[in-house]
């Protein structure tokens, strides 16, 4: 590595703890140590923390407290939004909490259905509306917000429409989008998923937001805790910095949308040099998705991390495997799948830092490639 400091460009896999997240969390830990469920002074002190929380969440998602379900993150947030389902429509663009719930499902016997997608990456009302016929009431059609990798924003309104004339219910995943981009591009879930490290609050925790009078099947069996519905003792601690990280959601949007500029200016720099998968979709301000041909997406992150500069070529939940992005592989293709680099900004990038991630890419994708290319 030739710097003292790294860059950090991989913040769509997760966000750096926020101080007002650190400070909240220090604070709960030398007072609300307690299990919320102790109805003694200590579980009390810690009750009134975890209650002060799911009111600061509810608020984020438009919701009323008690319609708030405290996760240990968006995975298993996702997973409660889809048990139970008569049947599940979704597709291949989905996080891996969503996809192989799906798998699983349908390997059961459950009605699965998969929503066609094209090279933009965008999920279609009349698609959805295709994908949805026959159904039964109350089937979930599972959408992220934004997406993970190429951060496309799905039209959400549209798609809540055609999901309620068909009598199911629409799973938003907005981990990807809370506290990223406006309230209104993905409020329309009749459950919706958070989790709060992407919030730049800890990890650990999530939530599940559900539309008034449902109630969901639980995936876990023991006490009592969330109504039964998420047994396991609650972590106070960690429900205060979530709360500090989703009250200051909407002055985190404002930074982010200001990060458009640096993302154009890499797409710009690397034209002809690289292919932006999905530029013609809306996008969020803060993600880019790179296709290089010829070159390995994984080895060209190995090689800036060599250097100090983060990035990724996919999910950080598909980290460690030999298999290119399901994403755009479903999008584009396999060998374009192979190729691409996900650089995703967040609220403390710099201009000069892109400077520097651009200059040491040039320097990088100068030398012969691997080998083994992009097959």
């Amino acid at each position: 590595m030739t710097r003292s400091s790294e860059i950090y460009l991989d913040w769509n896999a997760t966000a750096p703890p926020h101080p007002l997240v650190l400070a909240a969390m220090a604070e709960a830990r030398g007072s609300a140590w307690g299990n919320p469920a102790s109805v003694h002074g200590a579980g009390r002190r810690a009750r009134a923390v975890l209650d002060d929380a799911r009111a600061v969440i509810a608020e984020l998602l438009e919701r009323d407290p008690r319609d708030v379900l405290f996760t240990s993150g968006g995975t298993e947030a996702n997973n409660l939004a889809l048990a139970g389902a008569p049947a599940i429509v979704t597709s291949r663009l989905e996080h891996p909490s969503v996809t192989r719930v799906a798998e699983a499902r349908a390997a059961a016997g459950l009605d699965v259905r998969w929503l066609a997608v094209g090279e933009l990456g965008l999920v279609e009302p009349a698609e959805l509306e295709r994908a949805l016929a026959g159904t039964p009431p109350g089937t979930v059609v599972a959408v992220a917000a934004v997406n993970h990798e190429t951060g496309v924003v799905q039209p959400l309104a549209a798609l809540s429409e055609v999901t309620a004339r068909s009598r199911g219910r629409l799973h938003v995943d907005a981990v990807q989008a809370a506290g990223r981009v406006r309230h209104d591009l993905w409020r329309f879930g009749d459950t919706v998923a958070v989790a709060a490290h992407k919030l730049r609050g800890p990890k650990g925790i999530g939530a599940l937001g559900v539309k008034p009078g449902f109630v969901p099947s639980p995936v876990l069996l023991g006490g009592s805790q969330e109504r039964g519905l998420r047994p396991g003792t609650v972590d106070a601690v960690a429900a205060a910095g979530f709360a500090a990280a989703a009250r200051r959601a909407g002055e985190s949007v404002t930074h982010y949308a200001a990060l458009a500029p640096l993302r154009d200016a890499i797409e710009r720099t690397l034209r002809g040099v690289a292919t932006v998968n999905a530029a013609g979709a809306p996008r969020a301000s803060h993600v880019t998705s790179l296709a290089f041909a010829g070159r390995r997406g994984d080895e060209l992150a190995a090689a800036l991390d060599l250097e100090g500069i983060r990035t990724s070529s996919g999910s950080a939940c598909t980290a460690g495997t030999s298999e290119p992005s399901a994403v755009i592989g479903a999008m584009l293709g396999r060998e374009r799948a192979l190729s691409t680099l996900r650089v995703s900004l967040g609220e403390e990038t710099t201009e000069g830092e892109v400077s520097e991630f651009l200059g040491v890419l040039a320097k990088i994708l100068a030398r012969a490639p691997d080998a083994s290319g992009a097959g």
